[in-house]
């Protein structure tokens, strides 16, 4: 029974036609153009669904190389500089061989380019005579924060720090949305922007002028599977030439200061009236997403359970096993949580596997533990006396040794759910959903409402798991050993 109920929170109806999957960047201009690119094949004849802010340019390219979307919008430069870096491709015309190699290809070009750049704030800019990338070189003591993203690109600080001679600057990574708020606040001076952002001219920022031609064309356009049906290929290429640098970042100042829907703001660059037939409540979502971080999390804690309490009973039966499987479990435990999301894609992909596989790793640890500590823990005496009623090692184990050592295990279980609640809202990264979603879209648009959306029903899920696993406790627990405890 409960079997089935999971299964049919994560299995789509079969009957339906498998829509085509378009996947987004975890920044504004790439989930408008998303947004764009689906209401154009829908409108085309051809279903579609977006995946929303699945992170950065490594996930979304490992994804639809994989198969796991269909599409999604990016950037030539990128391409270039980023995902074939060892390739030192020398021009745009270039990529279409090699992504014919993996079964990839680009769109026709939708007409605008959306470079780096480095911004500083006005007020900044004039106190140190600082209006070129050159000019920065002489300030050093200026306090720099760039997206973790373009830290380590192969078109990003590194190679701007040595064409411009920034090794006596010290750097930092920041979330791309949190450093606007940083620079505004005054807590950071310089940082990375995209030329079509349209926090550049709400924040009154100049951008350094690239007086090398350091940074190269990011050319807009969408990579697509080769397999793509050719009607959603030609829909594609008709939103060619539609956007220019100017036009890209209204849009974006719609939805980054404006506060309108990334859909809406697609509809309207595509000639279209807003949908007003959309019922999206607060409920609706909360629902929706209520359903999601459950599946996550009980699944996951599921096959904890089916692998963790025999490996606790075993490490606790065999002193030498104990050995290895505590310190073993304990490792994963080291693991930083998106590290492990992200290695786990080349494995199962993106959305809820990888989520529910890392979560499975991470509640492994509390169930072991505890189970271990509460077999071992139980009184010599009283195993001695069981074993002289002449009990058989089974018959011990499940009447007398599991219920001593109950409330120790339900404790190990209990706490690995309430990880795992926690830990689940990094899922929505690589699109898992769950309450995650609107933490990460409150972040990247600055809406506390939305953060709080997430953030609260996450807190009051963990406690109803704190309470419902107390009454459990209470109820499986035998009243003797249950007055012994209190």
């Amino acid at each position: 029974m409960l079997a089935a109920v999971i299964l049919a929170l994560l299995i789509p109806t079969l009957a339906q036609a498998k829509p085509v999957t378009v996947g987004s960047k975890k920044f504004t201009e790439s989930v408008i153009l998303a947004e764009m690119a689906r209401i154009a094949l829908e409108q085309a004849g051809v279903p579609a669904t977006h995946r929303r802010e699945l992170g950065g340019s490594r996930i979304l390219f490992d994804a639809v190389a994989a198969g796991d979307i269909d599409f999604y919008p990016e950037y030539t430069g990128t391409l270039r500089f980023e995902t074939f870096a060892d390739r030192k491709l020398k021009d745009d015309a270039a990529l279409a061989p090699i992504l014919a190699q993996r079964g990839l290809a680009l769109s026709k070009p939708l007409g605008f380019s959306d470079g780096y750049a480095l911004a500083i704030r006005v007020d900044t800019a004039k106190r140190y005579g600082v209006a070129t990338l050159s000019d920065l070189a002489r300030h050093p003591q200026l306090n720099v924060a760039v997206s973790n993203e373009f830290v380590d690109r192969a078109d990003g600080w590194r190679a701007l720090s040595a064409a411009y001679g920034y090794g006596a600057i010290k750097v930092r990574g920041i979330d791309h949305d949190l450093a606007y708020r940083a620079l505004a606040g005054g807590q950071i001076d310089v940082t990375d922007v995209y030329t079509t952002d349209a926090e550049i001219a709400a924040y009154n920022l100049v951008v350094l002028k690239d007086d090398r031609a350091f940074f190269p064309r990011y050319d807009g356009a969408f990579l697509y599977r080769r397999s793509l049906p050719a009607k959603a290929v030609a829909a594609l290429d008709a939103l060619a030439g539609r956007l220019d640098e100017a036009k890209m970042r209204e849009l974006n100042r719609k939805v980054r200061i404006d506060g309108m829907s990334e859909t809406d703001v697609a509809r309207e660059a595509l000639g279209l009236k807003a949908d007003t037939t959309a019922q999206d409540t607060l409920w609706s979502r909360l629902l929706a997403r209520t359903r999601e971080h459950f599946a996550l999390v009980a699944v996951a804690l599921g096959l904890a359970l089916v692998i963790a309490l025999p490996l606790g009973i075993a490490a606790a039966r065999l002193p030498r096993l104990g050995t290895l499987v505590l310190p073993l479990t304990g490792v994963l435990q080291t693991i930083p949580s998106l590290a492990l999301f992200v290695m786990l894609i080349p494995l199962l992909g993106i959305g809820a596997a990888p989520t529910i596989a890392a979560l499975f790793l991470y509640s492994l640890l509390p169930i072991v533990r505890n189970t271990h500590a509460g077999l071992t823990g139980i009184s010599p005496t009283l195993l001695d006396s069981a074993e002289a009623l002449g009990l058989s090692r089974k018959t011990r184990l499940l009447r007398i040794e599991l219920p001593l050592a109950l409330p120790t295990i339900l404790a190990g279980v209990r706490t690995a759910a309430v990880i795992a609640v926690g830990l689940a809202t990094l899922g929505a990264i690589i699109g898992a959903g769950g309450y995650g979603q609107p933490i990460l879209t409150g972040i990247r648009l600055a809406n506390n409402g939305l953060i709080l959306e997430g953030a609260v029903p996450a807190a009051v899920f963990a406690l109803v798991i704190e309470g419902a696993f107390h009454l459990l406790e209470r109820a499986i627990t035998p009243r003797g050993l249950l007055k012994s405890t209190q």
